[in-house]
């Protein structure tokens, strides 16, 4: 599984952070204890409450759940007049959040304290070829605690640079689902893994950000506890260690008739990869990691990596005079060196979307529906596959009604609700 998989994005442009106080360190110690916490790039100094929804379907073939919701709550000056910045996302069956503290180590060098777990997040589902095996597939269930530095490199400038170092223990417990009685499960293990980066600029937790840019490198490594062979007769491996490495470059940008583009470009690498440390790719669900590796028309991480290559645009063309219809575009490709075992003819991969959205006025709620075409995926010994998505977001921090300008008794009663 490609490592991102559970975390949200938190880089932004004009980032001036709002750092004062000092630590409460008498309450540290209980904070830790109450408060999940979430991996990110930075300690995000922006009041967020978001509700994220995705889903994808397919018409041919079966695939595994392929969606994401949550909440996510971010809370500069947690306990008035302090440095600490809370941070969680809440999912139906798992939690990833973060205790940050600002000016930690100094000038512009915070600390973030993580604390994630729950279920269903270390599954595992086999797709090789276009077909799922859920005789191959297994459920997982973690926990994990992370320890976080994050420093400015340039304050006061408009796109802030981050460097950022994070170390984390992860313990995996498997279980079988649909999973063959002679498919032997991999032991259960501790991953401790270590993340550097740098980040210059970055992209908001929202969907179809009206302005971003981002510039980042990576690398992250993981030793496991429990390696060993698993599968038929111990015909796959759960890797001692593992080595990625990957980089991005996006760009959005709204015009003056509030069409916008989006442009992502992402490669990555790796060394020692098994199936736990493959990029894997496939579906339109821009949300569902900090780095989505995004092909429309494909199933949910339905490409296994070595090495890749991903290009996505996106372009949103206004439909009506109050701009609140939009025709949504997409059209992403990829170059690939499979996996060992999870090889497929052809190493260029493309699909393209088409989808409507809306938004209020304000936009404190967007709802979209698209249509995606696989261009190269393979079903059934034959070229193309067709899916179609939902995607939601409701900015609790926004004002503004479904309705626009209703009338006051509507007015009233969307307050009663509310």
């Amino acid at each position: 599984m490609f490592p991102l998989a559970e975390t949200v994005t938190v880089g932004y442009l004009n980032a001036g952070m709002k750092r004062r106080g000092s630590v409460l360190w008498g309450l540290i110690g209980g904070l830790i204890l109450l408060t999940p916490v979430v991996s990110s790039a930075q300690v995000d100094p922006v009041k967020r409450d978001l509700v994220q929804v995705g889903y994808n379907g397919v018409f041919e073939g079966r695939q595994p759940f392929a969606g994401y919701a949550f909440y996510y709550h971010n809370q500069p000056d947690f306990l008035h007049d302090t440095n600490l910045t809370l941070r969680v996302a809440l999912a139906p069956t798992y939690v990833d959040s973060e205790l940050g503290f600002l000016n930690a180590l100094g000038p512009n060098t915070d600390v973030g304290l993580g604390v994630a777990g729950g279920g269903f997040a270390d599954s595992y589902n086999e797709i090789r070829g276009g077909t799922f095996y859920p005789q191959e597939s297994f459920d997982g269930y973690g926990g994990e605690l992370s320890l976080s530095v994050y420093h400015l490199f340039d304050p006061g400038r408009e796109i802030p640079l981050y460097g950022v170092v994070r170390g984390t223990g992860h313990y995996s417990i498997y279980e079988t689902s649909d999973t063959a009685p002679n498919f032997t499960l991999p032991n259960n293990h501790l991953d401790g893994s270590v993340r550097a980066g740098l980040r210059f600029g970055g992209v908001e937790p929202t969907l179809f950000p009206a302005l971003a840019m981002e510039l980042s490198l990576w690398y992250e490594g993981h030793v496991r506890s429990n390696p060993g062979y698993y599968g038929y007769s111990g015909d796959r491996e759960l890797r001692s260690q593992s080595h990625l490495f990957w980089g991005e470059a996006a760009l959005s940008y709204t015009f003056e008739n509030q069409q916008n583009v989006y442009v992502r470009l992402t490669a990555g690498s790796s060394l020692n990869t098994d199936r736990f440390s493959a990029y894997r790719l496939g579906s339109f669900l821009p949300l569902i990691a900090e780095f989505p590796l995004s092909l429309p028309g494909y199933f949910y991480q339905e490409i296994s990596a070595r090495q890749f290559v991903l290009l996505n645009a996106n372009y949103i063309i206004p439909l009506d005079r109050k701009k609140r219809w939009d025709i949504v575009v997409n059209a992403s490709t990829a170059g690939v060196q499979y996996l060992a075992g999870e090889g497929q003819p052809g190493n260029w991969l493309s699909g393209v979307s088409g989808g409507l959205m809306w938004h209020s006025p304000t936009d404190r709620y967007k709802v979209m529906t698209d249509y995606a075409y696989g261009i190269n995926a393979i079903r059934n010994g034959q070229r193309g596959a067709n899916s179609v998505g939902v995607l939601l977001q409701i900015d609790l921090g926004k004002p503004g009604s479904i309705f626009g300008s209703p009338p006051s008794v509507l007015q009233g009663i969307q307050r009663i609700f509310e």
